[in-house]
């Protein structure tokens, strides 16, 4: 199974930076017909994963994805499955 992953750590403290690193890879998935994208928000307070659902839950990139799974053991990580 094809994945693409995304790890935002780097990025953490950059909102403009986090939308477009979204954005660009789920167009990334969507292009190539890749089925699931691993986000990487990381542990940290909370807040970039709440921002990362905040974007996912967006009208127009929720079209582009099929479900959403958080990793039960680990919850610095999330699952974007596509429906191609």
């Amino acid at each position: 199974m094809g994945k693409h992953k995304l790890d935002l750590h780097g990025i953490f403290n950059k909102g403009d930076q986090i939308d477009l690193a979204l954005n660009e890879a789920m167009n990334h998935c969507a292009d190539r017909r890749i089925p699931l994208l691993e986000i990487i928000p990381g542990k940290g307070s909370g807040q970039l994963k709440k921002k990362v659902l905040r974007f996912l839950d967006q009208p127009h990139i929720k079209r582009m994805y099929h479900r959403i799974d958080k990793d039960r053991d680990n919850h610095g990580r999330l699952f974007v499955h596509f429906r191609h």
